[in-house]
């Protein structure tokens, strides 16, 4: 076999062709430890993508998605650097320009990344009632609490086309992917290896982080769920997205927009992180 990248996995990853057991149904349960030998594997680089950007995204009373998703990935950074010092933080969002959803993914493939987070604020739309035999538009405050989103299965093929990109190192004159063999069955094994894997680990770290917000802070939590993300199944490594308040409602807004409320929020992501990498080590 000539790609590089299948025979540095085949080793660690053949364990996995065997014991890799999910299903949707069991979404929001805890994924349980790896009872296989450790393989070596070190969560090394992390990537943190801070939501929307460029006047994008939703809006509260007196603040934006794009503006506190920004400040919760540069605290989110920091953490990580103080209390993991082992572990590279990549940025996917810097400033208050709007990044392409497809090139955050380019952003974290490129820089091999080991785990994908996506920092996002939740709202919901306008309630339409009627008033005196006319529809108005009326917010609705109702939302609270955190939700985190690991990719659905239906957009399974762009999540595979991502990871064939990033495993399959070898590419001709074109940029095209010239490593993988889709007739090889070494090769569609370890893919879906792959695949398997990261699912399992993007469900399980997204578990952890909603423990964390649940158990630790006391928050309200729409749980686990999947969800058709392209900046998650285009991103070939474990990823979710984390809803982590309602920025339109009052209560969460201010709770988003202070510092006891985002250091709060990293804190737990950190713990969670610290718990992953144990396990996933």
């Amino acid at each position: 076999m000539k790609n590089r990248a299948l025979r540095r996995y085949i080793y660690c990853l053949s364990p996995l062709l065997f014991l890799f057991h999910s299903g949707s149904g069991q979404i929001a349960n805890p994924v349980k430890k790896d009872s296989t030998v450790s393989s070596g594997f070190k969560l090394r680089t992390v990537v943190v993508d801070a939501g929307h950007g460029g006047h994008t995204g939703a809006a509260g009373a007196y603040s934006t998605e794009e503006g506190v998703t920004l400040a919760l990935a540069f605290k989110l950074q920091k953490a990580i650097e103080k209390n993991l010092p082992d572990i590279k933080v990549v940025m996917t969002r810097t400033t208050t320009a709007n990044v392409p959803w497809q090139t955050r993914s380019d952003i974290a493939n490129n820089n091999k990344g080991d785990l994908f987070i996506s920092l996002h604020c939740n709202s919901l739309a306008d309630r339409i009632v009627v008033s005196h035999g006319r529809r108005i538009r009326v917010p609705d405050k109702s939302g609270r609490g955190v939700l985190v989103l690991v990719y659905g299965f239906h957009r399974d093929k762009e999540e595979a086309a991502a990871l064939r990109e990033n495993l399959f190192e070898e590419k001709d004159g074109q940029g095209s992917n010239s490593g993988f063999d889709p007739n090889d069955p070494t090769a569609m094994i370890l893919l879906n290896a792959f695949k398997a894997k990261y699912r399992k680990n993007s469900i399980r770290f997204a578990n952890l982080v909603n423990n964390e917000f649940v158990d630790t802070d006391g928050r309200h939590s729409d749980g686990v769920k999947e969800q058709g993300i392209l900046v998650l199944c285009h991103s070939a490594m474990p990823a979710v997205l984390i809803e982590t308040g309602f920025i339109n409602n009052p209560i969460d807004e201010d709770y988003l927009n202070s510092e006891d409320g985002q250091n709060e929020i990293v804190a737990s992501i950190v713990r969670a992180l610290t718990e992953y990498k144990k396990e996933v080590e």
